[in-house]
């Protein structure tokens, strides 16, 4: 983990975007990988523990870092980010317009019918089975299926 100059803890293998949220999503569709926003805010304990310990896991970690690209943003930031629906605000008034309210969350996005769509959000620190599952749920597209539980019952993994 790093501590960035804003600090937040963050990867070395998160997307250096200019906060143009459509542009990053195109890109990652693009490459067949899985796109994901991570809030975060300074001194969450729950971001320090997703990032010194569960991403310190190679085996939470390679799959996620193979599969998605992650931008990282800051719930109370001031940086301007050009949404998914094209407007442009700070991280603070998109993380109160999106109701991120627990950190860390991920919001997961994908295009459907040539529109960005959250197709799952984990909002807070799971235990670390469901954090992979919720990777994994995304990864294998089973949101246009079923409901997360609904497929952690199926899968036989404890919810």
């Amino acid at each position: 983990a790093l501590m960035g100059e804003d600090g937040l803890c963050t990867q070395d293998w998160y997307v250096e975007s200019f906060l143009d949220l459509p542009e990053d999503l195109a890109a990652t569709t693009a490459q067949g990988r899985h796109f994901a926003v991570q809030w975060s805010q300074r001194g969450c304990v729950y971001c320090k523990t997703l990032h010194t310990s569960y991403f310190a896991d190679a085996a939470i970690e390679a799959p996620i870092k193979a599969a998605f690209d992650i931008v990282h943003l800051d719930l109370f930031g001031a940086r301007e980010v050009t949404a998914l629906d094209g407007t442009k605000q700070t991280e603070k008034a998109l993380g109160q317009r999106e109701r991120v309210r627990a950190t860390p969350t991920f919001q997961f996005f994908a295009l459907r019918e040539g529109k960005a769509r959250e197709v799952a959000r984990m909002p807070g620190l799971l235990p670390r089975p469901e954090f992979s599952a919720m990777f994994n749920y995304v990864a294998a597209g089973a949101y246009d299926g079923e409901t997360f539980e609904a497929w952690l019952a199926r899968e036989g993994r404890k919810s």
